[in-house]
């Protein structure tokens, strides 16, 4: 088998093996570095070569790419957009929150509620934060 198959092999499995690990950012930019490797390959370089630049193009991508992959998974509120920026913000209990749901308002807007443990109640006019927003609903704590 060709040297650029297994590459291009390795670097499809990276890619995958990138969607189902989502927040780490680690197997994609060595998935880059297969690609590069697949390049050289298709040259007609040594394998010795082509695990040079593999390992080389490993180390920058990460060196490169995962600094800045890791500021844009924690971004600042301010920068924050969607219902991402929700996320942190004080609401009002407008109707009883409870398992089975309820009404807040956050920051001017209505939306469906839910606590964000199980078994919590809130009583209209108290005053909780949002954990998470899933769907249209605001899962919220106190």
């Amino acid at each position: 088998m060709p040297g650029w198959v297994i590459w291009a092999i390795v670097a499809v499995a990276l890619a995958v093996g990138e969607i189902f690990t989502p927040g780490l950012f680690i197997l994609g930019p060595v998935a880059v570095a297969a690609v590069a490797a697949l390049a050289v390959a298709a040259f007609g370089v040594g394998p010795v070569l082509q695990l040079i630049v593999f390992i080389g193009g490993s180390l920058a991508s990460l060196a490169f790419l995962r600094p800045i992959a890791r500021t844009h998974l924690h971004l600042p509120a301010a920068l924050r957009t969607g219902s991402a920026a929700l996320v942190g913000t004080r609401a009002t209990v407008l109707q009883r929150v409870d398992d089975s749901g309820g009404l807040v308002r956050i920051g001017g807007e209505d939306w469906t509620a839910r606590p964000y443990m199980d078994g919590e109640v809130f009583e209209p006019g108290t005053k909780v934060e949002v954990a998470e927003i899933k769907g249209a609903t605001a899962l919220v704590y106190q």
